[in-house]
């Protein structure tokens, strides 16, 4: 590639938040984020969406009048981008869209991920070709189809001879542990709930979308006993590659266990929330980054103080930073892995890790919607 090329990533995660907008440019295979725009999802499609994660009536009808509402709500937010950046269509190599998982089942019988938000109307409404259904091929190949960010966090973050660890905490948390030396094997997986269930309670009760930098489970305490039962969850002893979602860390799943802890005050069930994430993301870090003693944090969840002062004096020895020191806002990086990720497709280069999915080999990824 001899001149620049720039692509658009859309992501919208298990936290359901907004849609993360991000415009990159790639010169010689060289990534840099250019613009960074959050596009809000109005409160009903929110819902809807929430709904659509667990089994529910008139399921096929539902998922696919959203399928095409998200397929518009993706557009427009990549326009919007356009236009804060003063940039037309023309000047889009190609958008990366990851869509919005509704069930991700790497362990049903016959393994499957589903992601919605059209492609077709995405490419249609912005005259933009558009990558999208990242993680199918790589269940086809044996692979879990998640997590698909640490290639990208290997191709950013990796420094030879400083071994560290990418943790993004969205509505569910994950790990990418960039080793050394190559090729050494990239591990990475989902280590339990971020945001999600904090973010449940907190609009239960505070009708509030989130607990604005653990404020509110400051000033809870811990209940050792609802904490152990929350750990009782399978998932969290079970080895990588792994991977889950909403469809596991949920309020159908959370709601039984805490109806055998009713006199407990709201804040104390927050904070236990909270340090269950905190908690599940250090163990995790312990069990596999022994080598590593520096970790770049990203999402959402990076922002929530009383969460990182937990995490730090659980890795005591770990020196605790976020992905903007190196170059990339915090906010942007899952964003700007499905802007790589379609630049991968587009030149038709492997964008997953056989090593961190569980798939066979690693793959050339999505499907290709051309533009107009």
């Amino acid at each position: 590639m001899s001149s620049k090329q720039l692509y658009i990533g859309l992501m919208s995660g298990t936290s359901v938040d907004a849609i993360d907008v991000a415009l990159v440019s790639f010169y010689q295979e060289e990534a840099k984020v250019e613009g960074f725009y959050e596009h809000p999802i109005p409160a009903n499609i929110q819902h809807e969406i929430s709904e659509l994660c667990l089994p529910g009536p008139n399921e096929i009808d539902r998922a696919g009048e959203l399928d095409q509402t998200l397929g518009e709500l993706f557009a427009q937010a990549a326009l919007s981008l356009l236009e804060q950046q003063g940039l037309t269509s023309e000047a889009i190599h190609a958008i990366g869209s990851h869509g919005q998982t509704i069930r991700h089942r790497p362990k049903a019988k016959h393994p499957f991920t589903l992601q919605i938000g059209n492609p077709s109307v995405i490419a249609y409404r912005t005259g933009i070709t558009t990558v999208a259904d990242f993680r199918a091929k790589d269940m086809a190949a044996g692979g879990q189809g998640a997590p698909l960010v640490p290639a990208f966090h290997h191709d950013q973050f990796y420094k030879q001879g400083h071994p560290r660890v990418i943790l993004n905490i969205g509505g569910i948390a994950n790990i990418s542990l960039l080793n050394d030396p190559p090729p050494q094997r990239l591990l990475g997986f989902d280590t339990g709930p971020g945001n999600t269930l904090m973010d449940y309670w907190a609009q239960k009760h505070l009708n509030q979308p989130y607990d604005h930098d653990g404020g509110w489970a400051r000033s809870g305490q811990v209940n050792a006993e609802l904490l152990e039962a929350l750990f009782m969850h399978k998932y969290f002893s079970q080895d990588a590659p792994k991977s889950t979602g909403r469809e596991e860390f949920s309020p159908h799943w959370l709601e039984p266990i805490l109806s055998c802890h009713k006199n407990l005050p709201a804040k104390d069930i927050q904070r236990t929330l909270c340090e269950l994430t905190a908690r599940s993301i250090s163990a995790a870090i312990q069990q596999y980054a022994e080598a590593s003693s520096e970790i770049l944090l990203c999402g959402g969840g990076s922002k929530n103080s009383l969460l990182l002062e937990r995490i730090s004096a659980l890795l005591k020895g770990y020196t605790l930073g976020t992905t903007n020191a190196v170059g990339i806002n915090a906010d942007a990086v899952e964003a700007a892995a499905f802007a790589w990720l379609a630049y991968r497709t587009m030149h038709s280069l492997t964008g997953s890790r056989s090593s961190v999915t569980g798939a066979k080999r690693d793959l050339i990824l999505g499907g290709i919607y051309p533009a107009g």
